[in-house]
């Protein structure tokens, strides 16, 4: 592993976990592949990203009366799904998986504490009241450290995994899917996913 190369672990915790309050497609399989993955420390740089929303967020479907999780409605001028409420600010769901040691991470980004914008990608929130999409700085972190390449994992594939490798491919960054280590909201999803890849030539690996 070069040491242009940097690990971007998205959001593996609690709640995205079977039994959680936004349980993914077999979430759990992720936690001990990524655990081994950060233990052999094959990585110089590791950034891990965060949900991490206040209560009444507007991506929640308790926000919004009449509408259930998982429905679809505009905000911001933008298709948004609203989700049930997980990854409360300071409440165990939200936490880091505490099956993985987490001490090679060098940087743990929280994301989607505007409480009227969600934010899936590591790199930018989605689109908020004025249109734009805000940078959190993610990028600009990278490049201060010399990396050029970028590997990305977690959960969910087929959401913020996703918008954050394609995000991190618009940046400039090569960019390779860890596709064993994400596991999706639905397995419906997963042939959008590798559409949406492809289309931003983006490279479904291994991990190495």
């Amino acid at each position: 592993m070069t040491d242009r190369t940097a690990l971007i672990v998205v959001d593996v915790q609690p709640d995205f976990m079977p039994g959680g309050a936004l349980a993914c497609h077999e979430g759990d399989a992720v936690v001990a592949p990524i655990a081994s993955l950060l233990a052999a420390r094959r990585y110089r740089t590791v950034a891990a990203t965060q949900d991490w929303h206040p209560a009444g967020h507007a991506s929640f479907a308790s926000s919004h009366a009449g509408h259930a999780p998982f429905e679809t409605i505009a905000l911001h001028g933008q298709p948004q799904v609203l989700w049930p409420d997980h990854c409360i600010q300071g409440s165990a769901g939200a936490a880091l998986d505490p099956r993985i040691d987490w001490a090679p991470a060098d940087m743990i980004l929280r994301k989607g504490t505007d409480l009227e914008v969600d934010s899936y990608s590591g790199f930018r929130e989605n689109h908020g009241p004025g249109g734009a999409r805000p940078d959190t700085g993610l990028a600009g972190w990278l490049r201060a450290r010399g990396i050029e390449e970028i590997h990305v994992c977690g959960l969910a594939r087929d959401y913020c995994v996703l918008w954050t490798a394609q995000d991190a491919a618009a940046a400039g960054f090569r960019v390779r899917f860890l596709w064993a280590l994400t596991r999706p909201v639905t397995p419906d999803g997963d042939a959008p996913t590798r559409a949406a890849l492809a289309a931003a030539g983006i490279e479904v690996a291994e991990p190495l």
